[in-house]
């Protein structure tokens, strides 16, 4: 087996089938939001790149909001490495951790405010924060400033 394939197809097919959207942090997270009034897309793509989409994005706002897997994108907390095809995997988790900080960079480059929480961190406390940002964002757009 080379370090550029998954240990086994069972192993392959069982990752494949994680939940890519729709995730119960996510899900958690706007139903807070919409409880409070807030209006947002869901996996919106990011504009100018392909295969890249924000979890939750107000567009008016530019503010785009990620709730990132402890395992898929390195939790320096709660992540955890596979020992099976090692390699492999710690090849294909960097890829992710990349790929995250490119689409952030992209974004604030565009003018987009970036909001990264961890699924583990508590959906209300997640709320408030992207709930203050999206204030913020509006009310400097409504004022005309850049931000």
């Amino acid at each position: 087996m080379s370090p550029a394939e998954p240990s086994s197809p069972s192993v392959s097919a069982r990752m494949s089938r994680q939940a890519r959207r729709d995730t119960a942090p996510e899900v958690a997270v706007r139903k807070l939001l919409h409880a409070s009034g807030y209006r947002y897309r869901l996996n919106e793509r990011v504009p100018h790149m392909s295969r890249r989409t924000i979890d939750i994005a107000f567009t008016r706002s530019k503010v785009a909001v990620f709730l990132d897997g402890c395992f898929w994108h390195g939790c320096p907390d709660h992540a955890t490495q596979p020992k099976a095809n090692a390699e492999w995997w710690r090849q294909k988790l960097d890829k992710n951790m990349a790929r995250d900080a490119e689409t952030t960079a992209h974004l604030v480059a565009e003018g987009w405010t970036v909001l990264r929480f961890w699924e583990h961190q508590p959906p209300i406390e997640v709320a408030k924060v992207v709930e203050e940002a999206v204030d913020r964002e509006r009310a400097a757009r409504r004022n005309g400033e850049q931000t």
